[in-house]
Formats: structure tokens, sequence, C-alpha cells
């Protein structure tokens, strides 16, 4: 079984994963625009592409699938997960499968007004939202709303974007400020209408990341859950895997009704007891590894459905109280 990851970037250890759990004569594809790409380094064969938004992108996957004889395909980036989820017969009529929910899944997720609708739509907490800059500011001069609050792009990927608005003035020019940066960003191709700016409620309390675990045909199978205890980048740095019942509940509520495929990252805050769904990804998000050391197997889960093999319920148990942390290391990227 051959496997390609688009986008590989720096998820290094993703690749690792996955190599483990392969047989000998199978290999780990990778493709990333940059040949410096840290992840390209565990890879079997690695191969240069053009941007996610390039016209001919999909025709230069298609034509490495079929070179290498590829059978799945998995994005680790959060803007090509639209336009694989579009194109996920495209890629089965040669014979690779796209591990990634379908177009209106994605959407959800990477609309960040809709995930708010959606949560609230299944009984979830979840920040107060506005695409409305006239609504957030009554909404603050009535007191629904209250400052600080997050000014973000809605169709954004990790932190690109993200600033905090203490009063009105800030909210002004900050708002108007992120709108531009987002016109003149790579987010811009992803942002489909004038709103491209949310104006979200700032919680502010113990954050938590679960990873939300579905089969390949969008079945629940588990959640593992982790408190973040420091983030860098972004990303979570240190984390601990803990057990809630109540955090357990929210995110398998949400796998059973969003119906998602394989790995989705979900952030979750908690103030005053009450825990409030702040994203839902898709993916593999930067929160995974805490889960693996911990004893989950998504990668070996995800061979045995492609292989029409049971997954070990094993694959979606994390053991409690690990505790984590990240570290840089130097790879030799030189080609």
């Amino acid at each position: 079984m051959n496997i390609l990851f688009s986008c590989a970037g720096r998820r290094r250890y993703l690749l690792k994963y996955f190599k483990a759990e392969l047989s000998n004569n199978d290999k780990i594809i990778a493709t990333d625009m940059q040949a410096t790409a840290p992840a390209l380094t565990e890879a079997d064969v690695v191969e240069i592409v053009p941007a996610v938004y390039a016209d001919n992108y999909i025709n230069t996957l298609m034509d490495i699938c079929v070179k290498h004889n590829v059978d799945a395909i998995i994005s680790l980036n959060d803007l090509e997960l639209p336009i694989l989820a579009s194109n996920i017969e495209t890629f089965k009529s040669i014979g690779a499968r796209v591990i990634v929910s379908s177009p209106d899944i994605i959407d959800i997720c990477f609309d960040k007004y809709k995930t708010s609708e959606f949560l609230s739509k299944i009984g979830i907490k979840s920040p107060k939202t506005y695409i409305s800059f006239e609504n957030a500011v009554n909404a603050l001069k009535d007191k629904t709303l209250k400052f600080p609050v997050i000014i973000k792009p809605r169709w954004g990927s990790g932190s690109i974007g993200i600033e905090i608005a203490n009063d009105f003035d800030d909210l002004e020019i900050l708002y108007n400020y992120i709108k531009k940066k987002v016109k003149k960003s790579i987010l811009a191709t992803a942002s489909i209408s004038d709103d491209s700016v949310l104006i979200q409620e700032y919680i502010n309390g113990t954050e938590y990341g679960l990873d939300i675990m579905n089969d390949l045909n969008g079945k629940y199978c588990g959640v593992s859950i982790k408190k973040k205890l420091s983030m860098r980048a972004g990303e979570t740095d240190k984390a601990v895997t803990i057990k809630n019942d109540e955090i357990y509940f929210i995110g398998r509520t949400i796998g059973e009704k969003l119906k998602h495929i394989a790995n989705l990252d979900c952030d979750i805050l908690e103030k005053n007891g009450e825990f409030y769904v702040l994203e839902l990804n898709p993916r593999f998000g930067g929160g995974y590894p805490f889960s693996h050391e911990a004893g989950v197997n998504m990668p070996k889960a995800i061979i045995s459905w492609l292989k029409n093999e049971i997954a070990p319920k094993s694959c979606f148990t994390a053991e409690v109280n690990k505790t984590f942390a990240k570290c840089d290391i130097l790879v030799n990227v030189t080609s």
C-alpha cells in the first residue's frame, strides 16, 4: 500500500507513525511546494508540486498518484481540504482514495461562522460569533457582547490574522486591518464573500484539545482528550491526556452529528465550569502526537480500513495522565 501525504510541511512525526504501520514494500510519498519542508525527510518518495491554488495542482497530484501507484491521499493543510474534497471522485477514477470529508462537512469546519451555527444546532456551546460589524457593535453597546473580543478571518488557518480588541477604537482599527490583511494573503482565495472577518466573544480559560475519531464512512469510533499546558506558534507545545465525561460527551456528539472522515482536531475552552468549542479542523492537527504517544493509533486504523479490515478498538483509546512536550530537532533537508 502506498500513501501520499500532500502539503507535508512540518508534520514529520505523522509520516513516521504511518510508516511504522506499513509493510516493507509499501511506500510513503510526500509532496510540498518547498523542497526544504522537514516532513519530506521521512518519505520514501518526494515530489515537489505547485501551490494548491495553481491551475495545474490537481493534475500534478493525479500524475504523481499514477506514477507511484498511490492507494490513499492524506492532506495536512487546511486550505487544500476543500480542493481535495471537491475532487474525491476524480482521484477515485485512478484508484486513489482521498481520506477527506465531504465538501459540505469541510465547509462547516472551514467557515468559522458555519461552525458556530452547526454547534448551536446540535446543542453545544461556542463563543458568540458575528459576521456583521454593525451587529457586533450593537451587541457591545447593549452588553450582549463584552470587550475584549477576538477578531479573526472567517476562513482561516492556524493563528493567521487573529487579534484582540479591548475597546471600540481597537475594534474599528483591527477589523479594517485584518480585512485588508486577508485580501493580501493566501486566505484571499479561500474567502468567498465580503464578510471575510469575524468578531467573536473572547473566552479566557483552560484550553483542551480533542482528537475525535470516525471511520472512513463517518461512523464514530472514539475521543482522546488533552489538557493543554502551553502553546507555541499556534500549536500545542505541552499537554497531558485526561478523562472528563462532559468533554467526552461533547466530542462524541460532534463525531456522531458531523460524521466527518477519520481524524478531527477540536479546540475547547473552559470558562466558569462551562465548555465552549472554538474550532473544528477535519484533519490531523498539531495536537495528535500527544494522543498517539499515549496509545491512540489512527494510522493503524486507517490502514486497516483501507484494507477492508476491522480496526482494533485499542486504536482509539489513550492512556490518561500521560504528559508530553514537543521539542525541536534539526533535519538535513539537503537534496
